[in-house]
């Protein structure tokens, strides 16, 4: 038998070739421009790119969804023969999403910075901070005894890891936001482009943080105190000999994309969670909760009998007999009480259903979108002032909404960009979308009545009577009167015909308070944005930038 022997010699020359391919292809890709030539980076000035950029960072509370193909919209038991869950085809885009639904403790965190930075004592601000309250009386009963939870569910240190209730679709969303600020100025501190501790020692109503805001003018931020944004600044760029005006910018990698609510189709893509019940590219069977199997206990050995979720067992029943067959939780349950899904999301059924960001519609157009669908957008654009630059809102004009239960609800912060609604100028000849306000496209709205002149003009196309609106939901009317007392007009009216508009969102999930039926991630439901229950909470999500996953396919 031959053996061929390698000398050391070979062996050096192989290795001295291949460092130095290694060498020459680094400086191609890294050093120059591939589009021009002239060097990236360099130190005397030009093009300047983060090349050493390696992934998104994975911000607090969240874990990484891997996007994919599935069928959204097939329930199982369908024993109400309702349509609104028609099976369609969706794709969705690789995303962040919390690990738990958000906490008293994380509500709580939002609700001091607000009472710090934005005092309630003060007329100016009171509305800020009470519009962010969640209602407690939620818990209310005309015939059970439940003061215990409206005195102290939110507050007390018992119920810290419990999921927050009393949050309507709105408070949820501004939370979302304040979230993205806090994130984003915590990184900014950390990377060194402000100054240290002016998150807490600096900050005021006049001195706050938008990541928006600082993209747009860094100086605008924290009211143009060039003190926290300047001379705060301890990054490595900061410190070259002859660098001014340093700030991160979207190019820098290091500012996240915004908390956010998930859409509908993300939620339940998440909560299905078929990534552990596939082989190749088939399903493996159906998945009924976001658990294997079609039973509500476990099957494991170890665990054999426990509830896998928290949910009503029967009339009467919300948590089973005491002892080793209860589940544990009669009301909602703390965060991480039962396993996770194969995604590692915690009570994605069970526990208190959760809101999402749709709008609610019987249909799921699929024929319009199958790709990261979503009925919602209202597009929005920074509101210019007068010179030139985008207008900052401050402690003087902050806009307020009174909401149809007559509640007041902040409606932006100091600090934050001033928005308005795109134009039929910035839509002019586009193709993708005409109008700002997107929440009816294709809904069956106007064209779908009886009363629909197809013959008319765009005009009168464009006009619809109260008596003909296909959803005729209720309209509650708040107003004031001349010395600011609120008027509450509450629609009386005995023909409406439906509780939908645009202002009703979509929750899903089972809740603590729900039957087994309502655990499949497929169920869908709906709930006026601007009301709050006890058994409806909400968790962010956050989207994914860059590829749709940094991980090596391995076959299962």
């Amino acid at each position: 038998m031959k053996v061929n022997k390698i000398t050391a010699l070979q062996l050096l020359l192989a290795f001295a070739m291949a460092f130095g391919f290694t060498a020459c292809s680094k400086k191609g890709s890294n050093g120059n421009s591939t589009a021009t030539g002239w060097k990236i980076n360099d130190k005397k000035g030009g093009f300047q790119h983060n090349s050493k950029y390696k992934k998104q960072e994975t911000a607090p509370g969240l874990v990484e969804i891997e996007g994919g193909t599935f069928t959204m919209g097939k329930v199982q038991d369908d024993v109400m023969h309702d349509w609104n869950n028609t099976p369609t085809q969706q794709h969705v885009q690789s995303f962040f999403m919390d690990e738990t639904e958000v906490t008293n403790v994380m509500y709580m965190e939002y609700l001091d910075w607000l009472k710090r930075v934005f005092p309630p004592t003060e007329e100016n601000y009171k509305n800020i901070y009470v519009g962010a309250l969640p209602d407690t009386l939620v818990w209310r009963s005309a015939l059970g005894y439940n003061e215990t939870m409206t005195n102290n569910y939110l507050r007390h240190p018992a119920y810290s890891n419990f999921p927050v209730v009393g949050v309507n679709w709105i408070q949820a969303v501004e939370f979302s936001k304040w979230r993205t600020d806090r994130v984003n100025e915590s990184v900014l501190e950390r990377e060194g482009y402000l100054k240290r501790d002016a998150k807490v020692l600096d900050v005021t109503a006049e001195t706050t943080f938008s990541t928006e805001a600082y993209l747009e003018s860094p100086t605008k931020s924290y009211g143009g105190n060039e003190e926290i944004v300047l001379k705060g600044q301890r990054n490595k760029l900061a410190n070259k000999e002859g660098a001014t005006n340093v700030y991160a910018q979207r190019t820098s990698g290091i500012i996240l994309p915004e908390y956010r609510l998930p859409t509908e189709a993300e939620w339940e893509y998440a909560a299905v969670a078929l990534v552990g019940n596939r082989e190749y590219n088939l399903y493996r069977g159906d998945k009924k909760y976001p658990w294997k199997g079609s039973y509500t206990r476990s099957g494991k050995r170890t665990s054999k009998g426990d509830q896998l979720a928290n949910f009503k067992q029967g009339k009467g029943d919300y948590g089973g007999i005491a002892g080793w067959s209860d589940d544990n939780a009669d009301i909602t349950a703390p965060a991480k009480s039962y396993p996770p899904n194969d995604f590692g999301l915690y009570d994605m059924s069970g526990n208190v259903a959760e809101w999402v960001a749709d709008v609610y519609r019987p249909i799921v157009d699929d024929e319009a979108n199958d790709f990261n669908y979503y009925r919602g957008n209202v597009y929005m654009k920074n509101k210019i002032g007068e010179d030139g630059r985008a207008e900052i809102v401050t402690t003087d004009n902050i806009q307020y909404d009174t909401l149809a239960n007559g509640k007041i609800q902040y409606r932006n912060l100091p600090g934050q960009i001033s928005q308005e609604q795109i134009t039929t100028d910035d839509t002019y000849l586009r193709q993708n979308y005409t109008r700002s306000d997107n929440r009816n496209f294709r809904d069956g709205d106007r064209q779908s009545t009886r009363y629909y002149d197809f013959s008319g003009t765009d005009e009168e196309k464009g006009t619809e009577k109260e008596s003909e609106r296909m959803y005729d939901s209720p309209k509650h009317l708040v107003t004031k009167d001349s010395l600011g007392n609120m008027l509450r007009e509450y629609d009386k009216s005995s023909k409406r015909t439906t509780l939908v508009n645009d202002n009703v969102r979509v929750y899903k999930g089972g809740s603590w308070r729900d039957r087994a039926y309502w655990l499949d991630p497929a169920q869908r439901r709906y709930f006026p944005q601007d009301m709050a229950t006890d058994y409806i909470g909400f968790r962010c999500a956050m989207s994914k930038v860059g590829p749709k996953s940094s991980k090596k396919k391995a076959r299962n």
